[in-house]
């Protein structure tokens, strides 16, 4: 296994250290700003709006999307150090670049799984950044941990199919933008293989009978950039027949489909947030005195930092491994490392934001540095995309069955 950075990647990381440098670092304010003066707090702040207009001017677009025909045409391990970049702001950086969850989930699954009338409507409006989306999965009725519980209904009437069930936690559904929803259902509630019981379909978020009743908070954060995190409600919707994503019965196999490259995501990013909790505890330890000497003289402060430092590099190569695994050998293939990087990379940078907002006192649970929202995000990926119990029961269960 060889990490180097080739060409096109350092490139292509040089390009977005800048970007981040001259446009995202200093525009975290101004958005702020901004946002404070919108009629609607799901507005997209204008700076936003010119961060991804320069991005796009600079090739910086749909960097995630492996397929060369709608994207960048990045391997995994080209694309880890820069999403690991985009991490740092992860507010601002994923949106700007068009390469924000839940949006490239759903266009990963419109480009593998969509037929040519869905990818013209749904698909190429996502790539050009002119709609936002969202994937209705999570219902608050049922531990959809387990996705087979699902109980939204998808039933076939004629030409149409008529969706009604009730969704919680929908990212992105409160963004004005947000134009289309992917539903995960059941079609086949009584189906013998309970795999096979669930399909996903396209529901225009203006379709009759689907309402978005109101916004999740997440730890008392409502998530503004990336649209917010919906309850809503499908109340006999109507989509032509047409808006099937694949086949009846195949939603659970293309969620698996969505859910791994998302999850791989979600740790590069995390990588990234890490590495911004550790530049601010060197800035904070550096810049402040208590009892008599600087906190950077400090033991306990060096423990906190070496030990970050040294758990960042062993993430780091734990993702770098899964994402070279997933480029050799497949999503199938990487199962193993895949999992395990859902579960050590959360919790791992979780407690290294952790240490970051006690180095900071109340300023670090306060507004005026990112910290509170980074230790916000991190924690609710331990439980998004499978909560860790989940992965760690596969993945003991398949180190077991090699003794058996």
């Amino acid at each position: 296994m060889d990490f180097a950075y080739d060409a096109r990647t350092e490139e292509l990381r040089a390009r977005l250290l800048a970007f981040m440098d001259e446009y995202v670092y200093p525009a975290e304010q101004v958005a702020h700003e901004q946002r404070a003066r919108l009629a609607s707090p799901w507005e997209t702040p204008q700076v936003v709006e010119d961060l991804k207009a320069e991005a796009r001017r600079q090739g910086l677009w749909n960097l995630f999307l492996p397929d060369a025909e709608h994207g960048a045409g990045l391997t995994n391990l080209q694309y880890a150090p820069l999403a690991e970049i985009t991490g740092r702001s992860p507010q601002l950086a994923p949106t700007a670049t068009n390469c924000a969850a839940p949006d490239t989930g759903n266009m990963e699954v419109l480009a593998q799984f969509g037929d040519e009338a869905q990818k013209k409507q749904w698909l190429q409006p996502l790539l050009a950044g002119e709609i936002r989306s969202a994937f209705a999965m999570t219902e608050p009725d049922v531990a959809s941990s387990d996705a087979t519980n699902i109980t939204t209904h998808i039933e076939r009437d004629g030409d149409e199919y008529v969706v009604t069930g009730r969704k919680w936690y929908i990212s992105g559904a409160m963004n004005p933008d947000c134009g289309i929803f992917i539903v995960m259902g059941k079609t086949d509630p009584d189906g013998e293989d309970i795999r096979r019981q669930q399909s996903m379909v396209l529901v225009p978020r203006d379709t009759p009978g689907v309402t978005v009743d109101r916004a999740m908070q997440v730890f008392g954060y409502e998530d503004h950039y990336h649209g917010g995190h919906a309850e809503v409600t499908f109340d006999h919707a109507r989509v032509p027949g047409t808006n099937l994503i694949g086949e009846e019965g195949g939603g659970f196999a293309i969620a698996q489909a969505r859910l791994g490259p998302g999850r791989i995501h979600h740790c590069m990013r995390l990588i990234g947030m890490a590495e911004r909790a550790i530049e601010l505890m060197c800035r904070r330890a550096v810049s402040r005195e208590a009892f008599g000497k600087a906190l950077a003289q400090q033991g306990v402060v060096h423990n906190w930092i070496a030990d970050a430092r040294v758990t960042v590099e062993q993430l780091r190569l734990l993702v770098l491994k899964t994402a070279w695994l997933m480029d050799t050998v497949g999503n199938r293939g990487a199962h193993t490392e895949i999992q395990a990087i859902k579960i050590a990379t959360p919790r791992a940078v979780v407690d290294i934001i952790d240490r970051a907002i006690q180095l900071h006192g109340a300023g670090g649970v306060s507004q005026d540095f990112p910290l509170a929202e980074l230790y916000a995000g991190a924690r609710t990926l331990m439980i998004a995309d499978g909560p860790d119990e989940v992965h760690q029961r596969s993945l003991a269960r398949r180190e077991i069955k090699k003794y058996l």
